[in-house]
């Protein structure tokens, strides 16, 4: 089966231990996870003896091979060699790239874990098929990962390995990847050169009681955009309309009465279905920052992405204290935001950058001249596939494009 043909959008892992995989047969749940859609399979066990691990990995083969499924088999080269499957897995730990193709020969895939740049870059080189791109947020299902690069990491390693000239290589991203995010993550890591091929998934059909049910509806969800992707396309006023009609508006409540709206205030995380499904936006105002507040802005960052609500974030006073700071980083990490809106220190916070100083919800000193706040509010717009605001004496928009406005206030 050359790898060029492979179908990455929907790779199970298998996971054999008692806390995910439950009293459930191994061998069953893959049949399940086949029928739902999973499109390449990998057999991943660190702790069975090599005549179970060939002999489970045969039994597997039994079961991808008809539905012409790639099976691969987690480090051992040897057990991919016995068991007869397409390919072998390799990790940074494991065997080399070069010795497990001169073992399996030209035809085998072979993937490789890049948990970061220079990971990927020497894969890519070295011929691997495809990459498997993580942690990208933090899983119970992998002990001692390196870093948790998130949908930025994923996306900044999407653009480099264009820029090296292996836009060729197959992705996928592991870690953490869920019903709940994977459409966030194929949609906020995507370049505008290369996207993921797809998603790598274990717990959430793996754990699942219901194996083919979660991986068909796992499935359709890569297959489909995000419900949040068109949102600002609906808008009634273009990002033109908005800059140029700016200079009038000067109180949050006069813009939502003069576009019809009828604002409500909460912060019961329970009531975001409800309000979600009446087809408004959200506005979530960071204000006071405690963990059950945290808890009800998520739940109603989820409700307002599930049905492709507008939302924007007001990281307020989001570098004064660490805990804003964390504050800022769970919200990044729980959803999308159509718009994200600050003064140059919380937006330098949104960025991740170090030491910004803020006492309040002031700004604190400016810490970057326009040129730079262009710079990072495109960049930040990039990065997320979001519009970004910066406020100040000269306020910066941009959606991640070249084309950046800015209007200084008089």
């Amino acid at each position: 089966m050359p790898s060029k043909n492979v179908d990455y959008s929907l790779y199970l892992v298998t996971d054999s231990t008692n806390a995910i995989l439950g009293d459930k047969d191994l061998v069953q749940v893959v049949q399940k996870a086949v029928e739902g859609g999973a499109t390449i399979v990998q057999y991943r066990d660190k702790t069975s003896d090599t005549a179970d691990l060939v002999r489970i990995a045969k039994d597997l083969h039994a079961v991808t091979r008809p539905a012409n499924i790639p099976l691969l088999i987690n480090d051992r080269v040897d057990v991919a060699l016995a068991a007869g499957v397409e390919g072998v897995h390799v990790g940074q730990d494991d065997m080399d790239l070069a010795t497990a193709r001169k073992v399996l020969g030209p035809d085998a895939i072979i993937g490789v874990t890049a948990n970061n740049l220079e990971e990927a870059i020497e894969a890519a080189k070295g011929g691997a098929d495809y990459l498997g791109i993580g942690t990208v947020y933090a899983t119970p299902t992998k002990e001692n990962t390196k870093s948790v690069i998130g949908t930025a990491g994923v996306q900044h390693i999407l653009s480099e390995l264009v820029k090296n000239g292996h836009g060729q290589v197959k992705t996928v991203c592991i870690g953490g990847v869920n019903a709940s995010n994977c459409q966030r993550i194929l949609y906020q890591s995507a370049s505008p050169q290369k996207s993921l091929d797809g998603i790598a998934v274990v717990s959430a059909i793996m754990a699942s009681s219901q194996p083919k049910e979660a991986a068909a509806h796992l499935k359709t969800l890569v297959s489909t955009p995000p419900p949040f992707a068109t949102s600002l396309s609906k808008a009634a006023l273009s990002r033109d309309d908005v800059v140029s009609k700016a200079p009038g508006i000067n109180f949050a409540a006069n813009v939502a009465l003069a576009v019809g709206s009828s604002p409500i205030m909460s912060n019961n995380g329970l009531e975001a279905d409800d309000l979600a499904s009446l087809g408004g936006a959200l506005v979530i105002n960071m204000g006071t920052t405690t963990p059950d507040v945290r808890g009800n802005h998520l739940k109603a960052l989820a409700a307002y992405n599930a049905v492709g609500g507008p939302v924007l974030l007001d990281p307020v006073g989001a570098g004064a204290t660490e805990q804003r700071r964390e504050g800022v980083r769970a919200l990044m990490r729980g959803g999308y935001f159509d718009l994200i809106k600050g003064n140059e220190g919380e937006i330098r916070t949104v960025s991740g950058a170090q030491g910004v100083k803020q006492h309040g919800v002031d700004s604190g000193a400016s810490q970057l001249q326009l040129e730079d706040r262009v710079k990072l509010v495109r960049g930040i717009a990039a990065r997320e596939h979001s519009v970004v605001l910066m406020t100040g004496s000269t306020d910066v928009i941009s959606d991640g494009g070249e084309d950046v406005h800015d209007r200084e206030w008089t």
